[in-house]
């Protein structure tokens, strides 16, 4: 029974060698920037500062990166912001954990609904937290 445990983990092991490779870097990329994803590409942070305060800093880095504002809604839990750039839609939602704490929801979707842009997500909350940064240091 032993040997066949061993060797079934070692057919695993062999077959998925190369996902987590491939894992393990998409996780390192992406934990360096402290962002979550899930498999689907939509990209996560929670920012501990007040959501109007990601709010302004997530406008400023829509801007600085050129990407139009289509849509800034409030919503029951937060904020709803549209955006787009050169065939993608950008959709982040904002949402009030506490009141010094904020969780960022970022969606990029290039084309179709099922192709979605993991690497913009996770700049545009890279940059969201650049500027919630200059926005403490004044």
């Amino acid at each position: 029974m032993k040997l066949v445990r061993a060797a079934a983990l070692f057919v695993c092991l062999a077959v998925l060698g190369g996902c987590a490779a491939v894992a393990l870097t998409a996780g390192g990329i992406a934990g360096g920037a402290g962002v979550d994803h899930t498999l689907n590409g939509i990209a996560y942070k929670t920012f501990a500062a007040p959501i109007d305060n990601v709010r302004l800093a997530t406008l400023k880095t829509l801007k600085r990166m050129d990407m139009g504002v289509r849509n800034d809604a409030k919503t029951e839990t937060g904020w709803e912001i549209t955006a787009a750039a050169i065939e993608r839609e950008i959709n982040i939602e904002l949402e009030a954990v506490t009141q010094r704490a904020t969780r960022m929801r970022v969606v990029v979707s290039k084309g179709d609904l099922f192709f979605k842009d993991a690497a913009t997500g996770t700049e545009i909350i890279v940059q969201t937290a650049e500027a919630l940064a200059q926005q403490a240091k004044r």
